[in-house]
């Protein structure tokens, strides 16, 4: 499928430039009608609830499929926050490394359950020599997002897989900010692995992933034990907690609309390339930094740049404004501003986002 091909299935992009994925994207067509069929069913009462209740399994299948792991090993759960707190509380207590600047969803689950060793961002920008520095052979875990939703900077995951490897630690990742828009290397290996769905992957909120490494599946142990624990086929009614062989035994019960919607965002994914993906927005981001730069306005870090584009600036409310009255969807932090592109986005995003740019600095 090509970009332009994709691009159409976006009915909010033809009045809007949308560069606010790493927030929220917009509803695809083919999910949006899903859900749609979904609520006419339930309104007209012609639903048959187990099928709905198969729609998670059906996600993992297909998330594996795309991902490029066995299904074992992908528990379905409901954000990213039950994934990290699953692996945390099936770990016993010890220490773990997090940048202190990484989303809370990635930071609070290990700091209610472990020691936690905090990596201070530097010049405003979390830095891998960093955390790998705050690693020993005390460590037992190291926490990361891929991509860092504050900085919009693409971490280099094997350098980090190598520095756990040299003092026994184990590597959890967070690819919420990327998967979708950025190819995995399957061969980077972490143990642990989380991602929500919502964002770059289109689904409705409330379905997510989590993937453990095959000689991690043992350990996992469900963080709230129901009816989904067991193997298939489930029962309802009284019996012993005899969990599943694999990662379902972390299965969530399913919020069945969600799920129902991830398989056809996930259907939609399977026709993609994710080199061809990959390719066409970290070109588009490029473009972005280098107008951008000769606008006067930099990235906010100096590493490896992703699809993800956050300009330093010291007026980022007025920028926003300017976005916003260029009908550019995008978000102001404080200190700066994050915009960030999907295989939807083209040329003419970027060229809106530098006409607003421009305006805002020439105010």
């Amino acid at each position: 499928m090509t970009p332009a091909e994709f691009r159409a299935l976006f009915p909010a992009l033809r009045d809007q430039v949308w560069l606010d994925t790493p927030g929220a994207p917009p509803g695809a067509e083919p999910v949006v009608t899903a859900m749609r069929e979904v609520l006419d069913t339930w309104s007209s009462g012609g639903f048959d609830w187990l099928a709905w209740d198969s729609a998670a399994g059906d996600a993992r299948e297909l998330f594996a499929g795309f991902l490029g792991v066995p299904p074992g090993t992908v528990a379905t759960v409901s954000s990213l926050a039950e994934a990290a707190a699953t692996v945390a509380a099936s770990l016993p207590r010890g220490r773990v490394v997090v940048a202190e600047q990484d989303f809370r969803s990635n930071r609070f689950p290990w700091l209610a359950r472990h020691d936690v060793v905090s990596v201070p961002a530097r010049d405003g920008v979390t830095r891998a020599e960093d955390l790998i520095a705050a690693l020993d052979e005390d460590v037992a875990l190291l926490a990361v997002s891929e991509v860092t939703s504050r900085e919009g900077q693409r971490l280099d995951l094997p350098t980090l897989r190598a520095a756990t490897d040299r003092v026994g630690a184990r590597l959890f990742v967070n690819l919420t900010q990327s998967l979708g828009a950025l190819r995995f290397d399957p061969a980077v290996a972490p143990d642990y692995l989380a991602v929500h769905g919502y964002k770059w992957m289109l689904c409705p909120r409330g379905a997510a992933w989590l993937v453990a490494r095959p000689d991690r599946v043992a350990g996992l142990r469900p963080l709230a034990p129901g009816w989904k624990s067991t193997a298939a086929p489930h029962g309802y009614f009284g019996g012993d907690l005899d969990l599943a062989p694999d990662a379902a035994r972390c299965d969530a019960s399913p919020a069945w609309f969600s799920w129902l919607g991830a398989c056809a965002a996930l259907r939609l994914f399977h026709q993609l390339e994710p080199a061809a993906v990959e390719r066409h927005v970290l070109g588009l981001a490029g473009q972005l930094t280098d107008e951008a730069a000769a606008l006067g306005l930099r990235r906010v870090h100096s590493g490896p740049g992703s699809h993800i584009v956050v300009l330093a600036t010291a007026d980022a409310d007025r920028i926003a404004r300017s976005l916003a009255g260029h009908g550019v969807r995008a978000t102001a932090l404080g200190d700066r501003v994050r915009l960030g592109f999907h295989y939807f986005n083209d040329e003419s995003d970027v060229a809106a986002a530098v006409r607003a740019l421009a305006a805002a600095q020439a105010r």
